[in-house]
């Protein structure tokens, strides 16, 4: 693995370029859309919340199907159609004027994030050999970042214009911006479906128990999604003398790491023991941040700001390591034929994190202080150390499912190419 920022030229960087070009679009997309909801569209906050949940409970409970869909028919040709898909859906927020009309077209677009997530997985995996796909994770991870921070500053001008005229043009850019990912992803080499013949009573991956056990502890994991968003900046308001623009300044620390040294922090992770010491190391790591963090209450300003900073210096180097471990034990952990499929429910981590982690966090850090921060950094070792032997448990299953494949019980035929 290399540590250019830059991916090896070929499929790796035409799947950057992809993700470059939906994440600038998403990045303006997420800095507008709540203002755009409300002040343009004209509903009131507490039904833009509740939409948004449905949206993304309906998109976590599609993305496994639209990962086998992936698996079966092609992976390629799933997600050009799964990026079209998503384009038409951000369009369509440009009439929505009611709830009815928003909560649809919200469920179409998670709906379509959720499926193309989870085909450019298999997609990923179809192209890329087993020994390089983290480290170009690690890539897509720092050009995500990059196209977010470049969209946020496109969606900031939007804001600072304050125009309807300036809101539908973001929209109209993130519609776009998906347009380009699926002519990138057109050009790709197609990855052949495969399908499968076997009796599973229609739960596919729900019947791999192993796999679902570490699918739920990454999910606790994920909790921390919402501190940079959410629980640092309530923290910081309510709890502490320091000033509210940190809230801005540790944002940006955070995404300038991960861009610089994500890949470098997925370098020596290589297999299921390496990415599960990752994560390990990451829950200490994450508890550390959260020591730290708590030391900020009642601190003076610049001691609190001291402590804010090293924390989140911190938090983001968990973060880096457990997203590169996890990468690696999703692919790992996953049939090679079903790979879709299984990203597409592993994928279902972020939306419960995303769903839950607000109420998590405001629960534990605003009302329970420092306890709260222990509470969420002991939670995470343990999620951490757990990990390890439901990976092995979830790897020697994947042994016996193959030799029972290869005694005839599983029956794989090439699928048409996409």
């Amino acid at each position: 693995m290399t540590n250019s920022l830059v991916p090896p030229a070929g499929p790796q960087r035409t799947l950057a370029l992809a993700q470059l070009a939906n994440s600038v679009g998403d990045g303006a997309y997420y800095v507008t859309s709540a203002l755009y909801f409300t002040h343009v569209v004209g509903l009131a906050p507490a039904r833009v919340g509740l939409g948004l949940t449905l949206a993304w409970a309906v998109g976590s409970l599609v993305g496994v199907p639209l990962g086998r869909l992936a698996d079966r028919r092609g992976a390629r040709g799933t997600a050009v159609l799964l990026a079209l898909a998503t384009g038409l859906a951000v369009a369509s927020f440009l009439v929505v004027r009611g709830f009815v009309p928003f909560v649809i077209a919200a469920c179409a677009y998670a709906s379509a994030q959720s499926g193309l997530a989870a085909a450019r997985q298999a997609l990923l995996a179809g192209l890329v050999s087993a020994g390089e796909r983290t480290g170009l994770l690690a890539h897509l991870q720092s050009t995500l970042n990059a196209g977010l921070a470049v969209g946020a500053g496109l969606g900031g001008l939007a804001l600072r214009a304050g125009t309807r005229s300036a809101y539908l043009g973001v929209f109209a850019l993130d519609a776009v911006s998906f347009l380009v990912c699926a002519g990138l992803l057109v050009r790709l080499p197609s990855v052949r479906g495969v399908q499968v013949r076997k009796a599973d009573g229609g739960l596919g991956v729900l019947r791999d128990r192993p796999y679902v056990v570490v699918t739920l502890l990454n999910t606790v994991l994920l909790l921390r999604m919402p501190l940079l968003s959410l629980g640092l900046p309530l923290w910081i308001a309510e709890q502490t003398d320091a000033p509210t623009w940190l809230v801005s300044a540790l944002f940006v620390l955070n995404t300038g790491a991960v861009m610089v040294f994500q890949v470098r922090t997925a370098r020596g992770i290589t297999g299921l023991a390496s990415a599960t010491r990752a994560v390990r190391r990451s829950g200490w790591i994450m508890l550390a941040a959260c020591a730290v963090f708590a030391l900020s209450a009642g601190a003076s300003p610049w001691v609190a700001v001291g402590a804010l900073v090293v924390g989140a210096v911190l938090q983001a180097a968990a973060e880096m390591g457990q997203s590169a471990g996890s990468w690696q034990l999703s692919f790992d952990l996953a049939p090679a034929d079903r790979v879709g499929e299984y990203q597409g429910f592993f994928g279902t981590g972020v939306t419960v994190a995303r769903t839950m982690g607000p109420l998590v966090l405001t629960s534990l850090l605003l009302e329970w202080g420092t306890p709260g921060w222990l509470l969420l950094g002991g939670a995470t070792l343990v999620a951490s150390y757990a990990m390890g032997p439901a990976a092995r448990r979830a790897a020697g299953a994947g042994r016996e499912a193959d030799a029972e494949g290869e005694a005839g019980e599983v029956i794989r035929q090439p699928a048409p190419a996409s």
